[in-house]
């Protein structure tokens, strides 16, 4: 039996995501399990990312989707984590909303071809706009609550790999990535 990402999903998920050009993914909590780990020497911040939501993205990228992480916290994981995937990294968003505005009118796309996966009260109002809002299975309610749909998995955990796997296969894309 082949496997089918978007079999369970309402017509409403599924045209949601077929509409999805770029992709946003807040970080702490989404991309990764939501824990700072700080350093006691010089204040360093370490994140750990699932290898495949890595996957995920690239094969979204794959596919002709732009990627952006979109996160209020400053710091280099994030960056580099992006930089390894070929996304977009934006650090420091005070106004997540605001921003996925520009980013959509840069990347010359509306906001209904716009998905954003977040976790918490700060992804809420992008949530709200954008075409496909997505939540990790573990987000606080107030997310969930604003999510078209939310992952089995844990932010963090492959959350954001059932969410680019329900992309790819609403788009009927996913078929011609495996090999």
């Amino acid at each position: 039996m082949a496997f089918d990402p978007a079999a369970a999903c309402p017509a409403d998920v599924l045209a949601r995501a077929a509409r999805v050009r770029l992709a946003c993914f807040d970080v702490d909590g989404t991309l990764t399990d939501g824990r700072l780990v700080l350093d006691d020497g010089d204040g360093r911040e370490y994140k750990a990312f699932h290898v495949r939501d890595g996957q995920g993205l690239t094969l979204l990228r794959k596919a002709g989707i732009a990627v952006a992480f979109v996160t209020a916290r400053p710091g280099d994981a994030a960056a580099r984590r992006a930089t390894d995937l070929g996304a977009e990294s934006h650090d420091r968003v005070g106004d997540k909303l605001a921003f996925v505005r520009k980013l959509a009118l840069q990347h010359g796309v509306g906001m209904e071809e716009v998905a954003f996966m977040g976790d918490d009260l700060a992804d809420v109002a992008v949530m709200r706009e954008a075409g496909f809002a997505a939540a990790p299975g573990d987000a606080h309610p107030w997310a969930l609550q604003h999510a078209h749909w939310h992952s089995l998995s844990r932010g963090g955990e492959g959350a954001a790999r059932e969410f680019c796997d329900l992309v790819l296969a609403a788009q009927g894309r996913l078929a011609a990535l495996l090999p």
